[in-house]
């Protein structure tokens, strides 16, 4: 019976690690969020990183309040659930080695190789203004959760005029589930 709990658990621990459950990002801010979400290994080395393979772009005042925040649940699952979904990921499995993997790639399906050894963990952006498409002069961070043990990049960022900022952390919910958020503001 402990054999079987045992492995009972760590099934269910593999799966709650898987991709270390869903990022989400609000925007409150007036301006469009232009940037990459990153997700690695944070244990036995950085490795796999899986990035955005193209620039993920958020519209101001997109929120879970709304009902326009970006959200995904994976990297399956939000080609068909989010609003801006991604096609093709970036997957480091080393310093010296990157592919493109579309979104359906056996190994970054939920329980894939690299989709439960991954957890979001960082973003790299800069902000513009949607009517001029401008670049917001100081409002751009490369940005980490705290716990990332391969990247240490601030998890909170305030630009030079005190006007906006950002931040970056994690939420476990009642049922386990492990929820990044990332806040402009």
């Amino acid at each position: 019976m402990k054999k079987i709990l045992t492995v009972l658990g760590i099934t269910i621990a593999s799966f709650a690690y898987s991709q270390g459950g869903t990022m989400i990002v609000n925007n409150y801010t007036a301006f469009e969020y232009r940037g990459t979400l990153f997700a690695n290994n944070f244990s036995g080395g950085c490795y796999p990183i899986i990035a955005t393979n193209t620039g993920v772009i958020i519209p101001p005042d997109s929120h879970t309040g709304n009902g326009h925040a970006l959200i995904y649940t994976n990297y399956r699952d939000q080609f068909t659930l989010s609003q801006y979904p991604m096609p093709n990921w970036i997957v480091h499995i080393a310093a010296n080695s990157s592919s493109v993997r579309p979104w359906n790639h056996g190994s970054l399906m939920p329980g894939g190789t690299f989709s439960l050894n991954t957890k979001w963990s960082a973003t790299k952006f800069d902000m513009y203004d949607p009517a001029t498409s401008a670049y917001v002069t100081g409002f751009h961070a490369n940005m980490s959760i705290a716990a990332n043990p391969c990247n240490t990049a601030v998890d909170y960022f305030v630009t030079p005029s005190g006007a906006n900022s950002a931040e970056m952390f994690t939420i476990t919910t009642s049922t386990g589930l492990i929820e990044t958020y990332l806040q402009l503001y």
